[in-house]
């Protein structure tokens, strides 16, 4: 994504410099340095730091700007265009330039003791204290967020006692298949998914115990030919018991997202959901409020079923970001019910533009994180 915009000479006025001074000025250093003063308001860096400028280059009387960003709408792209734009108008108004964004993410740190997963460049794992909290739902929506942003993304259900995706895909009575060693993953919605409902009837009961359900996510995980994705999304299951402690030890994890109600109770056992990921050093990249609050249908009324400020609250005691305040919905029930989107990039719905702006602060977020050293990093070029 590039826009080049030309501004005439002739409409510049040299002031007090003379010509030669001000060409002797325009280099790759000195816009280099200029755009260090300008600071992207989401990132929290400068728009000269390595881990968006790539390049920087001065042909003939064009200068050439590419940046490398996380996913992010057209519109957040263009307006930062044009942020840059105007800054560097600042100094040399009457420049060509070119300014050219290319979305993708990096590779970020995972848990000392495990290994990044081959051809995943990140996996956010969405969890929950408890049950019943929508945290299915907010992991399929928040996947299909990062999907219409452009984003490669697969989604994993690890709630082996009641896995719910098939049905939220419209896969149900799809069967995994397996290439040689390992499953294929199921394709739903533009997904890449794997869950035990692909491995078992709907109505079959999974009666088995901790350690084998966390030997058998990790081989839904480790067994499953995953194609290259920039995010994997782990719908973990609810608690904070011996199953979630062993997934989010063995499980290389770039961050988490916690999911909750408004009501005290939800937050009592999100409070331990927090500290477990705390423990294992494992980024929490923010709060998302499921059931906020029902409008209504008739006269648009909005009542707090569940109380309010719940969300809040985890803010302010953990400086945590509030990602998203998701309402009771009627048509997002239908729709999930149906294993129909609400989150589709050529018509967003309300509930779906929601999810897409959820996705856009997770994505931020995690770009803010420490990246994995052995990553391949891209080096700026700085030339006239």
């Amino acid at each position: 994504m590039g826009i080049t915009i030309p501004i005439s000479a002739n409409n510049f006025h040299y002031q007090s410099r003379n010509k030669a001074d001000y060409m002797n000025s325009f280099t790759p250093e000195a816009i280099r340095q200029h755009l260090s003063k300008l600071q992207d308001p989401e990132l929290g860096f400068s728009y000269s730091d390595k881990r968006v400028l790539r390049e920087l280059t001065i042909d003939e009387s064009q200068l050439n700007i590419r940046l490398v960003y996380p996913y992010l709408t057209e519109v957040k792209m263009q307006q930062r265009q044009e942020t840059i734009l105007k800054h560097i108008q600042v100094i040399w108004p009457d420049v060509r330039c070119k300014i050219e964004f290319k979305q993708h993410t990096n590779r970020h740190k995972v848990q000392n003791s495990v290994k990044p997963k081959f051809g995943v460049k990140n996996i956010i794992a969405v969890a929950s204290g408890k049950g019943g909290v929508g945290k299915s739902t907010v992991a399929l929506n928040l996947a299909l967020g990062l999907q219409a942003l452009g984003a490669r993304v697969a989604i994993l259900d690890a709630d082996i006692y009641g896995p719910s995706l098939p049905r939220m895909l419209g896969q149900v009575g799809i069967k995994a298949e397996a290439d040689g060693k390992n499953f294929v993953p199921v394709e739903g919605l533009g997904l890449q998914s794997m869950s035990m409902g692909y491995l078992v009837d709907e109505q079959t009961p999974m009666i088995w115990r901790g350690p084998m359900v966390s030997s058998a996510l990790q081989q839904l995980l480790n067994d499953t030919a995953w194609q290259s994705c920039d995010y994997m999304i782990l719908d973990l299951p609810p608690g904070t018991g011996d199953i979630q402690l062993t997934m989010a030890q063995k499980i290389p994890l770039s961050g988490a997202v916690v999911v909750t109600t408004p009501q005290d109770i939800a937050l009592a056992d999100v409070y331990k959901a927090y500290k477990m990921f705390e423990k294992l050093k494992i980024p929490v990249l923010g709060v998302i409020e499921n059931m906020s609050y029902h409008t209504c249908s008739e006269c648009g009324h909005e009542e707090h079923i569940f109380g309010s400020g719940g969300g809040d609250k985890l803010v302010k005691d953990f400086g945590l970001d509030l990602l998203a305040q998701i309402p009771l919905s009627k048509s997002l029930r239908e729709k999930e019910d149906l294993g129909e989107p609400v989150v589709t990039p050529s018509a967003l719905t309300e509930d779906g533009q929601r999810f897409v702006t959820c996705a856009e602060k997770v994505a931020i977020k995690l770009a803010c994180e420490e990246m994995e050293l052995q990553a391949p990093i891209q080096k700026i070029k700085v030339s006239a």
